[in-house]
């Protein structure tokens, strides 16, 4: 299983599955990060927290312990 936590700068990557329950999933959601969307990884902090991307047109900064409950292909 490969997570948006271990995506590539400068990678295209689209979300397979939302793990997680309640809260955390509905704020995952509520950022734009839901099934079929494509993202693209702009940059990873020095230590891998928050990572950068683009979603739909504008730029998300998703921390690390969020970023692992989003599943990717």
């Amino acid at each position: 299983m490969k997570t948006l936590r271990n995506a590539k700068i400068g990678e295209y990557v689209t979300v397979v599955k939302l793990h997680g329950t309640g809260a955390v999933k509905r704020r995952i959601m509520d950022m734009g990060l839901t099934k079929g969307t494509t993202l693209y990884v702009r940059k990873v902090a020095p230590f891998g927290d928050p990572v950068e991307l683009t979603v739909r047109g504008y730029e998300l900064s998703v921390r690390r312990a969020d970023a692992d409950l989003v599943e990717v292909e």
